[in-house]
């Protein structure tokens, strides 16, 4: 049997045991067995090629690891909910679309998980909707597309291991989507909204106030650990020093818990990221077998062929690629580790920069990570109480502003070039 066959078994086979809730990791790395030995790999080559997937991503996922002390420190002493709470207040209620977006934009960006990014505005974002009488599926889609426009420039997994993989600057791929990023957060305030209405399920006219607990840190304290990080990993573009992120993120938010006089906190704020970011990493690890065994297939020489056979140019596969491994793995993270594992080496073969190879295929994988076979499908869902219909009916809104991104990533790519 083809081996790109057999590696099309092996994704549909990881999909249908993730859906059935069998464990992630799990579902990927029998897939990648079964997908190997279908194709035509003996079970000794498909073990290499599951093992090769695995050293492939071993470095993203050191510094995937490290980066869970900026998260941890963002999360767990309360900064994230200050930044989002001042950014609320700032842009007033009258403007509360694009609070939420601009929000979760914000803290996915200083590298806040998107799920958590959302988890985090939620409470603030329910209260006003109450208020105000605003549907909760119109809140949750802002914060999800504002959401989306973060990840793709910050120092969040997904954009760690796109870089590593084609050997970029992870504060280079980072600005390469800056553009891309607030056309999209402004196509997410003006435009999807206006598409996406629905009636409101509840409306409560208390007077209720945003969070402005005393326990909060300041503001200003709450903002050292993401401008440090960020200045550490810009140093690079601007200077030629290059700071790694396994060395930037950490330092970043080890400043910010001394600024914060959170010193209580810093083991508790390393455990609660190191808890976060070992689900990723191990997710990661299995989709490092599945990787190696499509980098192994004829996978991508089909879609090569399939792209010429459209009139569309070779370089079009960083963003497809994209698009499909985040459709099959229903997340940016796990998308952007297959593309760019398996087809990093031919992008780069075709006359991509490694910047723009990663940011392309950084920006695909939103279009589709938000499927139901995911996490982030349910997280984002049940923190706002959407029923599963109600979560279904955003899934279009979602992929348009993926593709919003995508779409002017690629375009300023060939500006580029």
């Amino acid at each position: 049997m083809d081996s790109t066959i057999g590696a099309l078994i092996g994704l549909l086979l990881a999909i249908f045991l993730i859906i059935k809730k069998v464990s992630p990791a799990y579902s990927l790395i029998l897939g990648a067995l079964v997908g190997g030995l279908a194709g035509g790999f003996s079970l000794e080559e498909v073990v290499l090629s599951m093992v090769d997937g695995v050293k492939d991503v071993s470095s993203a996922v050191l510094r995937i690891l490290t980066a869970g002390v900026l998260s941890g420190v963002l999360i767990k002493t309360g900064a994230a909910m200050t930044i989002s709470n001042a950014i609320i207040r700032f842009f007033g209620e009258k403007r509360v679309y694009l609070a939420l977006a601009f929000s979760t934009m914000l803290l996915c960006a200083v590298g806040v998980f998107i799920d958590v990014a959302v988890i985090t505005v939620a409470p603030v974002a329910l209260s006003i909707g109450r208020r105000l009488g605003v549907p909760t599926p119109q809140l949750l889609l802002v914060m999800i597309g504002g959401g989306k426009c973060g990840n793709i420039i910050s120092p969040n997994p997904n954009t760690i291991i796109a870089a590593e993989n084609f050997g970029a600057d992870l504060s280079s791929v980072m600005f390469a989507n800056l553009i891309p990023a607030l056309i999209g957060l402004l196509f997410t305030v003006f435009v999807i909204t206006r598409f996406f209405s629905v009636k409101p399920r509840r409306v409560h006219t208390d007077e209720e106030e945003l969070s402005n607990d005393n326990s909060l840190p300041s503001l200003w304290s709450s903002l050292v650990a993401p401008v440090v990080t960020i200045f550490l990993l810009a140093l690079r573009p601007l200077f030629g020093f290059t700071v790694d992120p396994l060395i930037a993120l950490p330092i970043g938010g080890l400043c910010g818990i001394v600024c914060m006089k959170q010193w209580k906190n810093t083991l508790p704020s390393i455990e609660f990221g190191l808890q976060k970011m070992s689900v990723i990493a191990v997710l990661l690890i299995g989709t490092g077998t599945i990787a190696g065994v499509i980098k192994d297939s004829t996978l991508k020489d089909y879609i090569l062929g399939l792209l010429e056979h459209m009139s569309m140019g070779k370089d079009m596969i960083a963003p497809i690629s994209g698009i499909l491994m985040s459709a099959a793995t229903a997340s940016t993270t796990a998308g952007a580790t297959l593309a760019s594992a398996s087809f990093a080496d031919t992008i780069l073969a075709v006359g991509v920069s490694s910047v723009w190879g990663a940011a392309m295929v950084n920006a695909g994988s939103t279009v589709l990570d938000h499927l139901p076979h995911g996490s982030f499908f349910h997280a984002t869902g049940g923190v706002c109480d959407l029923t599963f219909k109600e979560r279904l009916k955003l899934i279009p809104y979602e992929t348009l502003i993926g593709a919003t991104l995508t779409f002017f990533t690629t375009i300023i790519y060939w500006i580029c070039r």
